[in-house]
């Protein structure tokens, strides 16, 4: 089984690290890290490095694929080499995933058409412009379609993709093996619970008001 995660520049780095530490877990499995072409792509903050191992064309049918997401994003909005991929693919993955903006990447090549969906809090609406139905949830299943809310969720949607492949057992003892156990110090982790000040703060610096991303 092949899990092809699509990387490229200014990605928010545990988009794709979170999902990579649970899929590489499968037994039997082989995660590639894909891009337009072989080489270094640097994260949002630019601090850190990931490697592009194998180009588009050399991953034409991977069982799953992974669209994270990042400031990035946007500069993939528009149809191209990266859309063109994940189309065809798409006509014979088992799972097409998505993590934060990831989704609106997903949305702008037409694959989440009609589908309910989610993403990052601050970019949830976008998806309505892209003929999504956004949803307010941490993983969103809607047939072979799953897409995660902000950044860390992306762990949550490996795990419950993992249980769908191989089993709940499977799932859980990756889970215990990555201590996958989140107790956080503050309960500010979504806009519902953190306090007015913080979402307000956020929201004011959020690239898609600041740069009118689409």
């Amino acid at each position: 089984m092949q899990i092809a995660i699509l990387l490229y520049d200014r990605l928010t780095a545990l988009d794709a690290v979170g999902p990579y530490e649970v899929f590489s877990r499968i037994p039997e499995t082989q995660v590639v890290f894909v891009g337009e072409r072989r080489g270094p792509v640097r994260n949002d903050t630019g601090s850190l490095g990931l490697v592009v191992d194998a180009t588009l064309v050399d991953v034409p049918e991977p069982d799953t694929v992974v669209v994270p997401g990042g400031p990035g994003q946007t500069a993939l909005m528009s149809d191209g080499p990266v859309h063109e991929w994940l189309r065809a693919v798409d006509e014979t993955t088992t799972w097409t995933t998505s993590v934060c903006t990831g989704s609106l990447i997903l949305g702008a090549a037409g694959l989440l058409r009609g589908r309910r969906a989610t993403s990052h809090w601050l970019a949830l609406e976008q998806l309505t412009g892209l003929g999504a139905t956004p949803v307010s949830e941490r993983v969103v299943f809607d047939e072979k379609y799953v897409t995660a809310a902000g950044v860390s969720s992306g762990i949550d949607m490996a795990l419950a993709v993992s249980g769908r492949l191989g089993g709940d057992l499977l799932a859980q003892t990756i889970q215990l093996g990555i201590e996958y156990d989140p107790q956080p110090p503050y309960d500010a982790g979504s806009p519902a619970k953190a306090p007015a000040e913080v979402v307000t703060f956020l929201r004011n610096r959020s690239r898609f008001v600041l740069e009118g991303a689409e």
